[in-house]
């Protein structure tokens, strides 16, 4: 895999450029304090939402935390049109979308049009299907091209950080990567019966679709939530994780042509599956239009209405998050085949006094802020759709450092078991 040489080389504290953020969510409150407090590099923002509300309570908090003051605006993120005339308005030069994974197509339209970078943090999903793959933005890639514009796709943490981990691994350490599983651990706990990590209604589709993992050239599939292990995770402890797709396993095996085997795991507690799987059998999850009282409704979004939102829990969840890889391939000192965890340990607590934020949306905002910043810095600007592993990962591998993710990386004895 080539390395895309990177044109209009900047450096992390230059003047760089206006943002237009879209989505004001969990992820977008971390991501937008973020860039707020790095002023140097994020000189005008942008809020963007339907409801504008939303919007204005984010720039609000930014103001009192910051000093620093952001603009806000209502927008349909499915009008491109209006996406074309906010762009426009406000001169972004990066349109950042943290909003649902079904706007993605329509927002990277809105930029070609407009004439502006992209970046998302998570690949594009149709919203009557339970399906998220790369290939229907993967198809823009000559437009990008073309354009002279740059699209970042999946700067969160996994996917984002993640794939940056396993392109440090096989630039620093690893002259291949022959396996790799990517473990995500939340060791945190609030008072709710029942609440997901991030939004209700892409979570549970994500978790109950049938699992997937890449293997000897081809994806092996399972029941979802049916292979389970036990992990024990620093800064968190033994916890069960569970065998499931996620989309990296898709561009990793994609641009790493030499993985043999690639895997996603996530943890869940017993209570979590089982309301996942009642809400499941009872009709509770279905993304498919269903008549009620003589109106149609979908019932996952139903559902999404009374779960937490789980931008509110911020201030009573407690404990860590353990995001990372474990990677092994032929070392690149030449000393045969070696075996590294790098890995992430975030605190919910932490992360709500910097930001107002739990560590599910920290670790997501953070990531997209900095992902941002290669792009206004020109770090991360050659014309195209990118993937993160696609791309130089050592100047994104120091921010993370430097703005609130710190990462470790261990040797460890030998290959995975499990």
């Amino acid at each position: 895999m080539d390395i895309p040489t990177m044109n209009n080389p900047g450096k992390e504290g230059t003047t760089m450029g206006k943002t237009l953020v879209v989505g004001a969510g969990g992820v977008s409150h971390a991501a937008v304090h973020k860039m707020a407090m790095n002023a140097d590099i994020f000189t005008e923002i942008t809020l963007a939402s339907r409801t504008k509300s939303k919007c204005d309570a984010i720039a609000a908090s930014v103001s009192e935390r910051t000093g620093i003051e952001i603009k806000t605006a209502a927008l349909d993120a499915m009008d491109v049109a209006a996406t074309v005339a906010l762009i426009r308005e406000t001169g972004a030069e990066l349109l950042v979308n943290l909003a649902l994974p079904y706007q993605d197509l329509v927002l990277m339209d809105a930029c070609l049009e407009a004439g502006c970078h992209y970046l998302d943090t998570a690949n594009y999903e149709p919203e009557d299907v339970a399906k998220f793959e790369y290939h229907w933005q993967w198809a823009y890639q000559d437009r990008f091209k073309e354009a002279g514009l740059t699209a970042i796709l999946g700067s969160g943490f996994d996917p984002g950080v993640t794939s940056v981990f396993a392109t440090w691994l096989r630039k620093h350490k690893l002259k291949t990567i022959r396996q790799i599983d990517v473990l995500d651990a939340n060791g945190g706990s609030n008072d709710q019966t029942f609440a997901t990590n991030f939004n209700p209604e892409i979570n549970l589709r994500e978790v109950l679709q049938e699992a997937r993992h890449w293997e000897g050239g081809e994806w092996k599939t399972s029941p979802a939530m049916t292979h389970k292990v036990e992990f024990d995770f620093p800064g968190i402890g033994p916890k069960n994780m569970y065998l499931m797709y996620h989309e990296e396993l898709e561009s990793l095996s994609s641009h790493f042509s030499e993985i043999e085997r690639a895997r996603f795991w996530m943890t869940f507690g017993d209570a979590y599956i089982t309301h996942a799987k009642v809400l499941e059998s009872v009709g509770m999850t279905r993304i498919d239009p269903v008549m009620h009282d003589g109106q149609e409704i979908i019932p996952i979004q139903f559902l999404k209405t009374l779960l937490p939102d789980p931008g509110d829990l911020g201030a009573e969840t407690k404990g860590k998050a353990c995001i990372g890889d474990i990677a092994t391939g032929e070392a690149i000192d030449g000393s045969g085949e070696k075996t590294y965890y790098i890995y992430n340990i975030c605190d919910h607590q932490e992360c709500f006094r910097e930001v107002g934020s739990q560590a599910v949306s920290y670790t997501t905002g953070v990531p997209a802020m900095i992902g941002a910043a290669q792009v206004l810095s020109g770090n991360w600007k050659e014309p195209g759709v990118w993937n993160m592993e696609q791309l130089d990962p050592d100047n994104f591998m120091d921010m993370l450092n430097a703005h609130g993710l710190p990462w470790q990386v261990h040797e460890l004895d030998g290959p995975v078991t499990f």
